[in-house]
């Protein structure tokens, strides 16, 4: 009776076993597709920036942030245009002796030909001219027409600059430089999504690290009950060793494994999140053999790092810039509250009228001409002006709720700082400790193993030992890959992984 909870124990251990898949006595094997090719983290990274999603999307934001700028150059670019027009009046009857006509009212045929040119802004000052010449000819069935058909040609320029609102440098080039600013914005955020993308890849490979040592210490564990067994089998045939000997041994192999299944899981899972990362659509193919280096950098200075983020962290970056563009966003709705007083001018020639054609109306023109010139001013404002101080008060809020925001993301990158290298430090610090503890683990299980093969000690003693061992090579690939991830958030912190890893930014 007292041996039925040890055998219950081991029912629950079998039936837990096949619950996971997997008979009691069968063997794992490997995949058919399993590569034997090593994978290293720099190729992983490597795949993760050709391939990845969110850097294909950033990819095409910077395309529009370069198609911006151009666009907004082309308010500089010079505009041509060109004209023809031909219409014709004819009157039903004439009604007046003026007309100059008798059988049928007056009849007008006129073409017009006009060619111009919209110059480039003056950015100086926020002018816009303008240039045009035109020919023209007129035909008329009155008698009264001194030159029938008649030919003209004339040539006009005209500016308009603005004096208050929209006057100056900054008006005319604000837009543009908002664009400019937009397309250093859209290189610092694909630089935060290649640093965010570089960790994520790091943490996933060393994920997949971890299951796969995980999946190497259960089998070792697996090894050691096995070996355990077979030896309390042999002894119970000498009466050295009891039924609960070998039933706990029984049960301990099958723990183990159910901890392989577990593990062969876990490593699965690892891989399709890596698979994913990098952007390998084939799922069934598997990453060959993985490992880390051991990091022999030493502690970090938190000075060196917090130096380093501030200059190079893209989300500060990032806002500084938008702060710059806000300020242009101030400064235009500042102006917008001027009222509007535009100086117009115009110049033209006109050549003298000929019946010769279109070449002597051309021809006239340098010294054969007439001249018409005007000036203007031209104002309005809206009354109260209401909404223009509206915008700017919407601009002022915005720009000191991003100076805000930016002031909080300075205070949480000192934070995190402190927290990553502290994280580094400490985690330096606990992978020597484990390390020594397995060390001890694995000297007091041969200890304990000796002592029973002494047929000093017991398998009860023997599995407590293993047990410890096991969790002591847990803690020690614990700690490993903990510091690898605080080395890869301080690297990501600092901006640095992307020198680290020899990233060429495009």
């Amino acid at each position: 009776m007292s041996r039925s909870p040890v055998r219950a124990l081991l029912a629950l251990s079998l039936i837990s076993a096949t619950a996971f898949g997997q008979a009691p006595d069968a063997k794992r094997q490997s995949p058919p597709n399993a590569n034997t090719t090593p994978f290293s983290l720099q190729e992983a990274i490597g795949l993760a920036l050709k391939k990845n999603f969110d850097i294909q999307v950033q990819g095409f934001t910077i395309d529009n942030a370069k198609d911006a700028i151009a666009i907004q150059e082309a308010g500089f670019d010079p505009t041509l245009t060109a004209a023809m027009r031909r219409s014709v009046s004819q009157a039903a009857s004439t009604t007046s002796r003026l007309d100059g006509t008798a059988a049928q009212g007056p009849r007008a045929d006129n073409s017009v030909m006009s060619v111009g040119a919209a110059l480039p802004k003056i950015a100086a000052t926020n002018a816009t001219v303008s240039v045009t010449t035109n020919l023209t000819r007129s035909a008329t069935n009155s008698v009264n027409a001194l030159l029938n058909p008649s030919f003209s040609n004339g040539v006009s320029a005209n500016i308009n600059q603005p004096l208050l609102n929209g006057a100056g440098r900054q008006a005319a080039t604000s837009a543009l430089e908002r664009a400019k600013l937009g397309l250093t914005i859209s290189n610092i955020n694909y630089k935060s999504r290649v640093l965010t993308v570089i960790s994520d890849t790091e943490n996933a490979y060393y994920n997949l690290v971890a299951a796969r040592e995980t999946l190497r210490i259960r089998q070792l564990t697996l090894e050691y009950n096995r070996k355990l067994l077979e030896e309390n089998a042999a002894r119970r045939t000498t009466g050295v060793a009891t039924d609960l000997d070998v039933l706990s041994a029984e049960v301990g192999v099958a723990n183990a494994r159910r901890g392989i299944i577990q593990a062969e899981q876990a490593i699965s899972d690892a891989e399709d999140r890596l698979l994913n990362i990098i952007n390998l659509p084939n799922f069934d193919a598997r990453v060959g053999p993985v490992a880390f280096t051991e990091y022999t950098e030493g502690p970090p200075s938190f000075a060196v790092s917090y130096k380093m983020a501030r200059d190079f962290y893209p989300d500060t970056l990032s806002i500084e810039e938008s702060i710059k563009q806000l300020q242009i966003d101030l400064e235009t709705a500042k102006r917008n509250q001027l009222p509007t007083l535009d100086l117009t001018a115009s110049l033209g020639y006109t050549a003298r009228t000929t019946n010769q054609g279109y070449g002597e109306a051309i021809g006239n023109l340098p010294n054969d001409h007439g001249n018409n010139w005007s000036l203007g001013l031209n104002y309005s404002t809206p009354w109260g002006r209401h909404a223009d101080k509206a915008r700017y008060r919407t601009a002022q809020s915005a720009l000191l709720s991003r100076k805000t925001q930016l002031e909080q993301l300075e205070q949480s990158l000192l934070v995190n700082v402190r927290v990553a290298v502290r994280a580094v430090e400490t985690n330096i610090a606990t992978v020597e400790i484990a390390t020594k503890a397995t060390e001890l683990a694995a000297r007091q299980y041969d200890q304990q193993k000796a002592r029973y093969d002494a047929g000093l000690s017991t398998s009860r003693l023997v599995l407590l030992a293993q047990d410890d061992l096991e969790t002591a090579r847990f803690n020690e690939l614990n700690t490993r890959v903990t510091l690898r991830r605080a080395v890869a958030e301080l690297h990501r912190l600092e901006g640095s992984s992307i020198k680290h890893f020899g990233v060429q930014l495009p």
